[in-house]
């Protein structure tokens, strides 16, 4: 076997039956790494492997794409399925082929529902995690009385959300505060005990932050609130895609995700998990033409016209993960925020805001780079580096992201460490 594959042979080699469970642990990556010399890294996939499967992206060589929490890259395989459906519709937009693309979409529900462990009905295909988060927001019935507890450390659709629609509807927002360092899990569950009282109706909070990568134990924090009545939103925008997830032992009662983060998918595309449990406690806020074919999708899924490739496509990208195996992807993607955090943390000047411990960090990776400009820094990475990269301007623990994937390699840790070191060193 050559020392990468093609395309086609990747296609080739990964189409079995549509069985996901198959490719947990694929034997070809076993067995390719071992052909090409190169040690089994994780899952039993090596260097070679990873190599083939960033060859399924469009991203130049020489530019390292480590902006995952962000905006990822869509594979090939998701924008062949895209621009075919797109095509297709353009071509012919009758009523037949436009049957053929709301069929399309069920399929994808299929999928999106093995990817979480959920069954179909449980699932809702929306634009994005904000889109998500708002439907929740919005959709329960609050009033004058009740509380909502939100994580301060929350994107602002679930976070500024909930506090502008409190103005409206006379409920009231506890922010919790976050710690820095991460303290550990307990910290937080005792927190949110604390928290609890008789007014509580909701618990919103991100499974793994935007900002540092801090990673919230959701089974506990979803079983405490249970206990206590309380329903619980989890924003899983950093972790459906990176996380081998399964909602039915989380337990959440609602859950959102987006297709153009580490899911690899197209834009406005994404997913909003409302748990069967919890489905009589939400009302719809959209009404409108074109719902979903089974359970929750038939009720809350009336938002007329859709981008249906791009609903088709995202069940490509899906697939492409599950074939990938999903536990391979969160292995390598936290061994590269692992390797991130150590060597960052040996430059001198630098502050690594992400914790150290992988049970409470992922591949967020946060850092101060001294005294430099992180807008400045941002730019010289991007312009003079090939290094994509994301800016934190903010109070709050400011500098620089980076958030690598499962398409990223340790040479590109091994070229944003080096230029951070020159840049602190020297200046930018």
């Amino acid at each position: 076997m050559a020392g990468s594959v093609s395309r086609r042979d990747f296609a080739r080699l990964f189409a079995v039956g549509g069985s996901a469970a198959l490719f947990a642990d694929p034997v070809w990556a076993r067995e390719y790494g071992q052909a090409n010399g190169s040690s089994p890294a994780i899952g039993g996939t090596g260097e070679a492997f990873w190599k083939s499967v960033r060859e399924q992206f469009v991203m130049p060589p020489d530019l390292a794409v480590m902006n995952a929490a962000n905006l990822c890259p869509s594979s090939l395989p998701v924008l062949d399925s895209l621009e075919a459906a797109t095509r297709a519709l353009d071509r012919d937009p009758s009523p037949a082929c436009r049957q053929e693309m709301h069929d399309a979409k069920e399929v994808t529900r299929g999928i999106l529902a093995e990817f979480l462990r959920v069954t179909p009905e449980e699932i809702v295909i929306t634009r994005n995690t904000s889109e998500s988060n708002n439907l929740v927001s919005s959709g329960l019935n609050l009033k004058t009385g009740d509380e909502v507890l939100v994580v301060s450390d929350n994107h602002p659709s679930n976070d500024v959300a909930w506090k502008e629609k409190a103005k409206r509807f006379g409920y009231k927002v506890t922010a919790l505060p976050v710690a820095s360092p991460h303290p550990g899990a307990e910290h937080y569950l005792d927190s949110v005990r604390k928290a609890l009282t008789p007014r509580t109706r909701v618990l919103a909070f991100s499974h793994v932050t935007n900002t540092v990568g801090d990673v919230f134990p959701a089974r506990e924090l979803c079983r405490l609130a249970r206990e206590h009545g309380v329903l619980t939103l989890v924003d899983g925008a950093q972790s459906f895609g990176l996380l081998d997830l399964d909602l039915r032992q989380m337990d959440p009662d609602f859950f959102t995700g987006s297709a153009h983060k580490w899911p690899c998918g197209p834009k406005e595309a994404g997913v909003l998990f409302i748990n069967r449990k919890a489905e009589s406690r939400i009302w719809p806020c959209i009404y409108s033409a074109y719902p979903g074919a089974s359970g929750a999708s038939k009720t809350f899924e009336a938002f007329g016209q859709r981008d249906e490739p791009a609903i088709r496509a995202f069940g490509e990208a899906l697939q492409l993960q599950m074939r990938v195996g999903r536990p391979a992807i969160e292995a390598r993607a936290r061994e590269l925020g692992q390797r991130l955090i150590a060597e960052l943390a040996r430059i001198d000047g630098v502050t690594v805001w992400t914790h150290r411990d992988p049970s409470r960090s992922h591949a967020v990776v946060s850092f101060r780079p001294g005294g430099l400009d992180p807008g400045r820094l941002l730019a010289a990475l991007y312009e003079k580096d090939r290094i994509v990269a994301a800016a934190r301007t903010g109070a709050d623990r400011g500098g620089l992201r980076l958030s690598p994937h499962f398409y990223n390699s340790h040479a590109e840790i091994e070229r944003a460490v080096a230029a951070v070191k020159r840049y602190v060193a020297a200046g930018v």
